[in-house]
């Protein structure tokens, strides 16, 4: 079972979107969990990551970051071999 896809997200975030371009293009399923009026939940993950901004990206348990980060997997081919 290839490991699980979350990104967290707001609904105004251009790079969120990006994002979730990029996982639908390439057939990835993910779970989104929206931040924009869950201020427990950003505050939870914020102390969990380090991470002030979105999209706040895991694949598994994995913290692999935000979009650039997401695409610079893709491009070095690792995004696959992070999958399964």
């Amino acid at each position: 079972m290839p490991n699980p896809v979350t990104i967290y997200t707001t609904t105004y975030c251009p790079h969120c979107q990006r994002a979730k371009d990029l996982l639908k293009r390439k057939g990835i399923a993910y779970r989104e969990v929206d931040l924009t009026d869950d201020e427990k939940i950003r505050a939870e993950v914020e102390e969990r990551t380090g991470w002030m901004t979105v999209p706040i990206i895991f694949i598994g348990d994995e913290f692999i970051g935000g979009a650039d980060d997401l695409y610079a997997l893709d491009a070095s081919g690792q995004l696959t071999s992070k999958l399964s």
